[in-house]
């Protein structure tokens, strides 16, 4: 386990032209799917160490139609390392078997403060890489059979705002995850769009902003 990889970073927010390069040279870096998105590096449950799931995990034979976008409302810290990122998904997934006893963690990916990308749900990565199938999740009440969960770590109420490392791979994994679903950026939501919460904090306020940058990068 690493810590902050700033060579990793660069290639991972590079444009497409660069990351298609990079990737040709250095294999394991971000590569570009297709012309227009960039598949990021995610580190799956394998590679954090996730805890077997507590149940079946069902995948759904769809695709999801829509992206919710959450915050975990822990701790805005300021350790922009792989290593916190993975901490930051044990976390979570302890506080969603533990606290609210599902069968693993609810969002299908996690976005870190320092940038860095995890899988969620097990099973969650392979069915995005596949462009079929949805894991159903556990992170938004009645949107859990149609729409892909994505959280950022940290509490974004009162005035905080997402790093930009963090907010840089939050667009190029919702491109990403658009392009392999099929799913139109003008579908990108938050969680208080959905229910009677405040999250994902000021990410929603930032949700227009989002949809024209996944948009951009998508072409």
């Amino acid at each position: 386990m690493t810590g902050h990889d700033p060579l990793r970073r660069r290639l991972l927010l590079a444009g497409t032209a660069g990351l298609a390069a990079a990737a040709a040279a250095l294999p394991g870096t971000a590569r570009a799917a297709t012309a227009a998105a960039v598949e990021p590096d995610i580190d799956g449950t394998g590679v954090w160490g996730a805890r077997p799931p507590s149940g079946r995990v069902t995948v759904l034979d769809r695709r999801p139609s829509r992206i919710v976008v959450h915050h975990t409302a822990g701790g805005n810290t300021s350790d922009p390392s792989r290593a916190q990122a993975h901490a930051h998904a044990h976390w979570v997934q302890d506080l969603h078997m533990d606290d609210n006893g599902w069968i693993d963690t609810g969002y299908h990916f996690l976005v870190s403060r320092g940038g860095w990308i995890t899988e969620g749900r097990h099973g969650s990565l392979r069915a995005l890489s596949a462009g079929n199938g949805l894991v159903l999740g556990a992170h938004t009440a009645g949107q859990n059979e149609q729409a892909l969960g994505i959280a950022c770590e940290g509490s974004y109420h009162a005035g905080a705002v997402p790093p930009q490392a963090q907010w840089e791979v939050l667009v190029v994994l919702c491109a990403y995850a658009c392009e392999r679903y099929g799913v139109r950026p003008t579908q990108l939501w938050g969680h208080k769009d959905f229910g009677d919460t405040l999250c994902p904090g000021v990410l929603h306020d930032m949700l227009p902003r989002l949809r024209g940058e996944v948009a951009a990068r998508l072409g």
